[in-house]
């Protein structure tokens, strides 16, 4: 705290007498500690949704109210500190109470499973469905002994897994590929890369 301690009892002091101006000066003394107190008890989450700043400011809404209307009285620092510390506990608790079922159902992304998240990669159901048509006319206009080979590109594979798994040369796959896409008049799509890896 900034203030020295007998400046911050000279405080305390007018604040026994009634003097709401003095809220403002023990505000500006327990404010910084007050708000890293009420910060260690909040958990990550609701941190998202409540500002630490707010909780403290409302404590010493209340002590003005207190000092203002209930004719508080503070018997020294150790007392006013005990009463600003319950009072943060209790709208801390406040916050808890009111944001509870969310922070229950919530869940970071950190925690969250891989396989539950939506995969980003995946396509649209628009681009599934030209997809489709377009293997679907490539495999129309090869002829039926290329259609193992179109299948497997279809399915993502390489060119040198696609040979291997045909009995073909990569130098075969490749050219029954790029026949196809010419007589397809298509110039280099996507879909048919030339990936030798």
């Amino acid at each position: 705290m900034a203030m020295n301690h007998d400046s911050l009892d000279h405080w305390i002091g007018r604040l026994n007498q009634g003097d709401v101006d003095a809220v403002g000066r023990v505000f500006q003394a327990y404010e910084p500690y007050l708000r890293i107190a009420v910060r260690r008890r909040m958990s990550p989450r609701l941190r998202s949704k409540v500002d630490s700043v707010d909780i403290v400011q409302s404590v010493f809404a209340d002590v003005l109210r207190g000092v203002r209307d209930g004719g508080w009285h503070f018997d020294g620092r150790p007392q006013l500190l005990a009463l600003l510390r319950r009072i943060a506990w209790r709208r801390l608790a406040d916050r808890y109470q009111k944001h509870g079922l969310a922070l229950e159902r919530e869940q970071s992304l950190d925690e969250t499973s891989p396989r539950s998240l939506p995969d980003a990669t995946q396509p649209r159901p628009s681009q599934e469905a030209q997809g489709r048509e377009f293997w679907e006319r490539v495999l129309k206009s090869c002829p039926v002994a290329h259609h193992e080979v179109v299948r497997l590109r279809m399915n993502g594979y390489r060119m040198g897994e696609i040979a291997s798994r045909t009995g073909l040369h990569e130098g075969s796959v490749r050219r029954i590929l790029y026949d196809l896409a010419r007589r397809l008049s298509i110039v280099r799509r996507p879909e048919l890369p030339d990936d030798s890896s």
